[in-house]
């Protein structure tokens, strides 16, 4: 008899107060290393009712108005009226200067990159896995495809959609692979109490299920169960309902809860925090492991210690589906890839992704996805890895 069950993962909107906080905080880092490079920098921030606090801690040579800043990233959400507002909200700020030897200069960077060591001691898992062209899932990546979409369809309709959303996915599964989709539940958030629900589903089913489900080879059936507000009408939504803090959502900004992930945050940081970048490493590996048609499911674990520039530990688990053991996999990956906290941000050019992008790229990574964001070229998305991971004998 196949093994049946329903796995269900959630998604939320760039408005909702968790990813407003990690926008936020990925702007401040992205515009930092935009001027400087070299610089070292953790951004924190917590949300609630018509207030916004920043924490910065930061040794670099770069010079950020913290409130203008955030408040145009409010702005830029749809945060422009009602209790909680981008031009009228309090901005509080706490910013802490490291010392300047924190910071390496660009002259010596290279040897600055050689000497870089954990400062954490932490876990990460990437996986991998074919349920989808990105490799991801497939509950995250369609509940990731309707928040980016819903996202759309409230910036076009700003008088009666409010920012804050979220989206939950289930997919039946038999055998561990999906077979049909269980249901879909959307909540949005509106401006005033003036919309009917039935416009709200109408406009919600037309113009944000339909179009991310007209390219998907899994859509809903007549036994799907679909939910627009289940508990009723949202009004304004956001702070205004709920607080925000800077990392909470790292299900939605990795697998959906299907696979193993650091409880650290991955926005906010710098580079140089192996708690961000060596998730990114893991992800990249088990990629490329699955692209390579090595497994058709693949989790990387890699342990870093405080004061070491290596993994004191790297670990493939293929669940069974290897074609070569997780023994002889784990040591194909240590050897394919350098895991060291500089080689990973060498490799990947994490602090020159900042001034090709002028410093938004940590900001739209901040929401819908860390991964399978394929209109992004995010580096450690690419399967640049499989020839090396095929020819080792």
């Amino acid at each position: 008899m196949a093994s049946e069950y329903v796995f269900t993962s959630e998604s939320v909107t760039a408005g909702h107060p968790d990813k407003l906080c990690d926008q936020i905080s990925d702007t401040l880092v992205g515009h930092i290393l935009w001027q400087d490079p070299a610089a070292r920098v953790v951004a924190e921030c917590a949300v609630s009712t018509g207030i916004l606090f920043v924490s910065l801690k930061a040794a670099t040579t770069a010079s950020i108005d913290i409130p203008r800043v955030a408040r145009e990233v409010i702005l830029e959400v749809g945060y422009d009226r009602g209790s909680f507002n981008g031009r009228t909200c309090t901005v509080m700020t706490n910013q802490l200067e490291e010392p300047e030897a924190a910071r390496s200069s660009m002259r010596d960077r290279e040897s600055a990159l050689s000497e870089l060591v954990a400062q954490e001691n932490v876990t990460l898992f990437g996986f991998a896995c074919t349920q989808t062209p990105v490799l991801l899932p497939l509950p995250i990546w369609l509940a990731n495809r309707l928040a980016q979409r819903l996202d759309i369809v409230c910036r076009e309709h700003r008088d009666d959609l409010a920012p804050d959303g979220k989206v939950q996915v289930g997919i039946v599964y038999r055998d561990h692979q999906p077979w049909r989709i269980h249901s879909l539940t959307l909540v949005a958030s509106q401006r005033h109490v003036d919309l009917p629900l039935a416009r709200l589903r109408q406009l919600i089913i037309e113009q944000v299920v339909k179009p991310v489900f007209e390219h998907e080879p899994l859509v809903p059936d007549a036994e799907t169960r679909l939910q627009i507000n289940p508990e009723g009408t949202v009004v304004e939504g956001g702070p205004a309902l709920h607080a925000g803090l800077t990392g909470r959502k790292t299900g939605a900004d990795t697998y959906g809860g299907y696979a193993r992930q650091s409880s650290a945050a991955l926005s906010g940081k710098d580079p140089t925090r192996i708690d961000r970048t060596g998730a990114y490493a893991a992800r990249h590996a088990a990629k490329n492991v699955v692209a390579a048609g090595l497994a058709s499911r693949c989790e990387v674990q890699l342990s870093y210690s405080i004061g070491f520039r290596d993994p004191v530990s790297v670990r493939v688990e293929t669940f069974g589906t290897g074609a070569l053991s997780d023994d002889d996999l784990s040591e194909r990956v240590a050897r394919a890839f350098d895991f060291s906290v500089g080689g990973i941000i060498r490799r990947f050019d994490l602090a020159g992704l900042a001034a090709r992008s002028r410093g938004r790229l940590y900001q739209r990574v901040a929401a819908h996805g860390h991964f399978g964001r394929p209109e992004l070229a995010l580096p450690w998305e690419a399967t640049n890895g499989m020839e090396a991971l095929r020819g080792m004998e």
